[in-house]
Formats: C-alpha cells, sequence, structure tokens
C-alpha cells in the first residue's frame, strides 16, 4: 500500500491567467501558497474478494472489471495512463469539502498520481514539477476539463511560489521565502470561511475561460496587482497591509471576467467582511460558492461574527507540497 498526502492551495493573486486559452497568446503569473489541509489518497493491491479488480472508494464506492466503466474521471484517466489493468483499490478522505475553491480535485489528482506510480513500481517523483505537468495533461487533455494550470503546479511542489506560464507552454516556478514574522503575521491576517456552497469548478469555467482572451484589458490588470504584490512579499515589506488592498482590487477585476463567478450571495457576504473590517477579500476558486479568503489588519471578532452563519476553517501554511506518508 501506498499514501500520499497532497496539500489544498489558496490562490492569492493572478487567478484567470493561468487558463491556455489566455497564456498560450499572453503569458501568465500568479502567486498561491498551500496550507495544511490534505488530500489522502492511498492506492493498494486489490485482495480477490471483492466484486470487482478494481475498487474506488470516494464519496461513492465503485467496483467494476473494466476501467472505461470507472465513472470518476481522474480515477479513470490515470489508470488507463499508467496502464493499471486490475487488482487495484484506491481510497481518497479530505480535511475539507470537495467542490471548494482550494485546489481538491487537483490535489486528488496528483495524490493519486504520486501513489500509482510508487503502485506501479516507479521510482517516488523527486522533481515535483513534473508530477504538475503529468497532473494538468490528465486533467486537460485526457479528461477534456476546462481548468487552469495553477493548482496542479502549487499542490505538487508545495509553499509560497510565483508561478509563471509561458506563451510555449513551459511552466516555472520561484519559491517566495518570507521572513519567520512576516509570515506570522500575514497567516494572521488571512481568514478562511466555508460559505457552504460547493460547485464543480469545471461547470463554471466552461462558460468563460475560452474566451478570456477577449477580456485581455481586465487580465493585464490583475497581472500587474499580482507583479506589485509579489514586491511586498518577495521583500517582506513593511507594507504588508496593502495586500488586503490589492486583493479587493484583484477581486472586483475577476468579477469582471463573467456573471458566473460572483452572485448575490456572495457579494453580501464579502460587504458584510468589509463592513466588519476586512480591507480585501476574494472568492477562491473558479467561483459559484466554495471558500471566501479575507485579509483583515484589525480585529478579527468583528469579522467572525458578522459571518457567524460560516465555518471558520484555522490554517497555517504549508512547505512540503505532495509527498508519500506510507510505504
Amino acid at each position: 500500500m501506498f499514501i500520499s498526502r497532497t496539500p489544498y492551495r489558496l490562490s492569492l493573486f493572478g487567478g484567470g491567467t493561468d487558463y491556455p486559452s489566455y497564456y498560450l497568446k499572453y503569458g501568465g503569473e500568479v502567486i498561491s501558497t498551500t496550507i495544511n489541509k490534505y488530500v489522502f489518497v492511498s492506492c493498494r493491491h486489490l485482495p480477490n474478494f471483492f466484486k470487482g479488480n478494481i475498487r474506488v472508494s470516494y464519496s461513492k464506492i465503485e467496483e467494476v472489471n473494466d476501467i472505461k466503466k470507472i465513472k470518476h474521471p481522474s480515477v479513470r484517466s490515470v489508470l488507463k495512463y499508467l496502464n493499471i489493468k486490475k487488482n487495484v483499490e484506491i481510497h481518497y478522505d479530505g480535511d475539507l469539502p470537495g467542490k471548494s475553491g482550494l485546489g481538491s480535485s487537483s490535489a486528488f489528482t496528483v495524490g493519486l498520481l504520486n501513489a500509482a506510480y510508487l503502485y506501479k513500481n516507479k521510482k517516488e517523483y523527486k522533481k515535483k514539477i513534473n508530477l504538475a505537468l503529468k497532473a494538468i495533461h490528465v486533467e486537460q487533455n485526457l479528461n477534456k476539463e476546462t481548468v487552469g494550470s495553477q493548482d496542479q503546479t502549487s499542490v505538487s511542489i508545495g509553499g509560497f511560489n510565483n508561478i509563471y506560464f509561458k506563451k510555449n507552454g513551459k511552466i516555472s516556478y520561484n519559491t517566495i521565502h518570507l521572513k519567520k514574522n512576516f509570515k506570522e503575521r500575514l497567516n494572521k491576517n488571512l481568514l478562511l470561511f466555508s460559505t457552504g456552497k460547493f460547485r464543480r469548478a469545471n461547470e463554471i469555467t466552461k462558460t468563460y475561460a475560452n474566451k478570456l482572451f477577449k477580456k485581455e484589458i481586465f487580465l493585464e490588470e490583475i497581472k500587474k496587482i499580482t507583479s506589485e504584490a509579489k514586491k511586498i512579499l518577495l521583500y517582506n515589506n513593511k507594507n504588508i497591509n496593502d495586500l488586503g488592498r490589492l486583493m479587493h482590487e484583484s477581486w472586483k477585476l475577476k468579477k469582471s471576467l463573467s456573471n458566473r463567478i460572483s452572485n448575490t450571495f456572495i457579494d453580501d457576504l464579502y460587504n458584510k467582511a468589509i463592513e466588519a473590517g476586512a480591507s480585501g477579500g476574494k472568492l477562491l476558486g473558479a467561483g459559484g460558492g466554495g471558500f471566501l479568503l479575507f485579509y483583515v489588519p484589525g480585529s478579527k471578532k468583528k469579522i467572525k461574527k458578522s459571518l457567524k452563519n460560516l465555518v471558520h476553517v484555522p490554517f497555517e501554511f504549508e512547505n512540503e507540497g505532495t509527498k508519500i506518508i506510507y510505504k
């Protein structure tokens, strides 16, 4: 048996520029970080007393004798891609709900690839960027999903990263090293809340992702904000609270990309938080629901009180990315 652990991610700046429909023409750039909440995927040899010779356990249990009959798209594609045809059981557990804008789908794909490669008696991945590229191939090319390339990269390598998406399709990254005091202050000033509304990112993004080239003006502004935020983070700038303002500006721009990204419910929650003292924030992920992230430079009590009907999720930054925790 092999068990992988893969973190969820927070997309802080640059979201939208990581879709191939945009960056293959203009180039993209994001800043994201992973947190200490995880997706766990186990992969083991399946004993012969089950109904099928392939067993998949997530929110459903699938027992089949043919890969083609697997309903879970990433499981079906990964097994086919690695030529694993039988005698395998895959089990999924997550610290947080799926369909929530925290990169859970990509964390699952990355974690499954990580464990499944070992199941095939291949060496554990040392260059995690290559694992990310495999996951991108599975989701974008094999599953035909309209998703970006940020999540797979972020959850694979872990930590605070500035990720670049180049016109030639290549992906690179620079790790942002934060000083201890700066990192602790930033962590303290970020509050994460579940809206209780969950959706499939692919269903939202397919309504606008392939038309992002028409939103070039908005995305160029988002890239400028990303560059400004990068300077604050790279140099552990004293103007740390400017990150809240930049998040607010970026969120307004992102909402301009599609009327499916936000809605009255989300806007009301966001406005409540701003009135209670948040200087900025954003809905994480593709839109429509999931988790709200706020930058709060002052008292956190007012924010929590104003959003008392939502679940507050405390977190810390993590640096490891996907890893095998049992083999």
